[in-house]
């Protein structure tokens, strides 16, 4: 996956399934999709997560049949939620680290100035769910994320593509000391990114029902 796409604002909406994935074994945190910097972040989080954003897409997509092609295009999106989750956090950290604070009235700046760009609050939010696959409930924090980027970015002399700002990122990623549940994953230090697990405990269960014994 490019650098630059790595951000919730330059997601691409269109979401490739994946095999389900299960796992064996004890798990070294019980209950956690993923630990960063020593925080869980817990199943039932990342199921809530994604239960607004299968909410907010039923909303926008009153039609059974073109809501049924949403989901059936989009099998990876616990997946992708988490890694946006992990993601925000590994932001978040970059940021403090370069003294990169974000206000209130910041925020609502921007989210006032991209209104009035595309029609409205509810063109935004429609906007954002479709391109970004942020629910409506989660704008504002995304937007605080965007303007996070965009400030670290210029603290380190260089813009969200570029190889300092992602080698900050790297750094944050290590300090945080992340850990994956291996059934989503597992997450790139150099990258700052989710990848899929390729180890010995995971097994695929394929859409047939046929499966891969360890």
């Amino acid at each position: 996956m490019h650098r630059r796409r790595r951000t919730a604002l330059l997601l691409s909406a269109a979401i490739v399934a994946a095999p389900l994935l299960t796992a064996c074994g004890s798990d070294a945190h019980p209950g956690a999709a993923a630990v960063v910097g020593g925080q869980r972040i817990t199943v039932a989080q990342l199921e809530n997560r994604v239960s607004e954003v299968r909410a907010a897409q039923r909303e926008a997509v009153p039609d059974e049949a073109a809501y049924a092609q949403v989901v059936a295009k989009s099998g990876s999106l616990p997946r992708d939620v988490l890694h946006n989750m992990v993601l925000d956090e590994v932001l978040h950290q970059a940021a403090q680290d370069a003294g990169v604070t974000v206000t209130r009235k910041e925020i609502q700046k921007m989210r006032g100035d991209l209104e009035s760009q595309v029609g409205g609050a509810k063109a935004l939010e429609t906007a954002w769910l479709q391109q970004y696959g942020v629910p409506p409930q989660r704008l504002g924090e995304n937007l605080r994320l965007q303007l996070e980027a965009q400030k670290l970015a210029t603290a380190l002399g260089t813009d969200t593509g570029k190889p300092a700002f992602w080698n900050a990122m790297s750094a944050a990623s290590k300090k945080l000391g992340i850990e994956l549940n291996p059934r989503y994953g597992t997450w790139d230090v150099q990258k700052s990114s989710r990848a899929d697990a390729k180890t010995p405990w995971v097994r695929e269960v394929t859409a047939a029902g046929t499966q891969q014994t360890m």
